[in-house]
């Protein structure tokens, strides 16, 4: 199975001390003061701006971040990372109205570029991952803030953090990062 890898630097354009790693890292001011680019040599990652996963989220591909913090608009250093695994199969995912599995269910098993338009749906405040990884937007045609979800029953995005945040679009995290 191909693991992802990720270096992250404490300066702009690569410099400064590095850290290396090919999974999920909660707290990366253990091994760096401060991180301010990054280098994806395999996989995928998402980064987050506080530790523990909290904050912001942001996903990173292979490719060179030289200065992700103006690129990406972000105000905060990186602080945690998580490894997206590899999954292959089917994407399936229940996605509710409101809190606790209520109201309207949908269930999707491709990407959704607008909920309102093809489900009439106005928000998303739970969902059920059984296939597959996925990332939620706020904004139709995956723009805006995102979340990284893999498989597990999420009851209340407000309850994690996503207060004042609409999920409107989610598209699957597919293998092609690999």
């Amino acid at each position: 199975m191909t693991m992802g890898k990720i270096i992250f630097y404490e300066d702009r354009n690569f410099q400064g001390r590095h850290y290396e790693t090919s999974s999920d890292c909660p707290e990366l001011t253990s091994y760096l003061s401060r991180c301010h680019s990054c280098r994806v040599e395999s996989g995928c990652f998402m980064v987050y701006d506080r530790p523990n996963y909290m904050g912001n989220q942001y996903f990173m591909r292979r490719g060179e971040y030289a200065d992700y913090m103006s690129m990406m608009g972000m105000n905060e250093c990186i602080r945690s990372c998580r490894m997206i695994p590899m999954h292959r199969g089917q994407y399936r995912m229940r996605i509710y109205e409101r809190e606790n599995f209520g109201g309207q269910m949908y269930e999707l098993m491709d990407d959704c570029d607008n909920i309102m338009d093809r489900y009439r749906m106005s928000d998303c405040m739970s969902c059920n991952v059984m296939d597959g990884h996925w990332l939620m937007y706020e904004q139709p045609h995956y723009r805006g803030r995102m979340m990284y979800l893999r498989p597990g029953e999420y009851r209340s995005f407000r309850e994690m953090g996503m207060s004042g945040m609409r999920f409107m679009s989610m598209r699957r995290i597919m293998d092609s990062c690999y």
